[in-house]
């Protein structure tokens, strides 16, 4: 048989779950001190790769036009996190709105709903980008880049999120929804005390990652001119013709915003019990 995770109460002997055979037993936490050994091991033998392959290829780096375009890297950087965070609060609003019309008794609301969560996933985000800004934008005047921006990353991310929060609520049970209107709980008593609290713990890991994927994909909005962190550096390589430096740069300042995020919703998944 194989090996399974526990849960015990005091009255009841332990149930073991199934562990899954393709994940690595989790029984005994890794220490700190040997995970910092192997991620150094792993990045040791990334680097080496890469500077081999740029040795191959004849290309040398230089970085010393960071000093110089300090500023404009800066501004760049900030606007692509005041971006993606503008994008999430509308993108979460809209995301948990979609989702409620989805499940709506009134059968236009849910359709549509429905339309706009299957037609976004189904495209790829830079044909929204042109979509949007040069048709829908033109239409009704939209003529602020960073506002046509946040406004369809929110869209996209939205639909994303209304599939999170949909298949949260689906895997909630609804006999916890008789048993709180059998005790007297009205709607929003039990949407408080019995679906908020779950709902919150079932979506949280899933939404955190999310917000990484917001700020990716914050660089499409450079092909219509947001001066965000890929259009800056794009400007500047344009200028220096120092392309394998800049883009470099740019990879390592978007992990440097994507993996403090991945590890808080690692973080998350172990705290409630989604890494089984």
């Amino acid at each position: 048989m194989p090996e399974t995770a526990t849960t015990a109460t005091p009255d009841r002997p332990q149930r073991r779950r199934a562990a899954s055979p393709f994940m690595a037993p989790t029984g005994a936490p890794v220490r700190p001190a040997k995970a910092a050994l192997n991620y150094l091991a792993v990045c040791v033998a990334v680097i080496a790769v890469v500077w081999a392959s740029l040795a191959a290829a004849g290309i040398s780096l230089n970085f010393d036009f960071v000093a110089q375009y300090r500023v404009r890297i800066w501004d760049g950087f900030c606007m692509t996190v005041g971006i993606s965070a503008a994008s999430l609060v509308l993108s979460l609003v809209l995301g948990v709105l979609v989702a409620a019309g989805q499940g709506a008794r009134f059968l236009p609301l849910r359709y549509l709903c429905d339309f706009y969560v299957k037609i976004i996933r189904g495209t790829p985000l830079i044909v929204q980008v042109y979509f949007f800004y040069y048709i829908i934008g033109t239409a009704w005047g939209i003529d602020n880049r960073v506002l046509a921006g946040i406004i369809i990353l929110s869209l996209f991310s939205g639909a994303y999120i209304a599939e999170i929060v949909r298949g949260s609520l689906l895997s909630l049970d609804a006999g916890q929804m008789e048993a709180a209107r059998a005790v007297g709980f009205t709607r929003a008593q039990t949407l408080r005390y019995v679906v908020a609290p779950q709902l919150v713990a079932r979506t949280l890991p899933a939404l955190t990652g999310q917000v990484a994927s917001i700020i990716k994909d914050s660089s499409l909005l450079s092909v219509i001119a947001v001066i965000e962190l890929t259009q800056t550096i794009r400007e500047i390589t344009a200028t220096n013709y120092n392309f394998f430096g800049g883009f470099l740069l740019l990879g390592a300042l978007y992990l440097v915003l994507t993996l403090p995020i991945m590890a808080v919703s690692r973080h998350f998944e172990k705290r409630l019990d989604y890494a089984h």
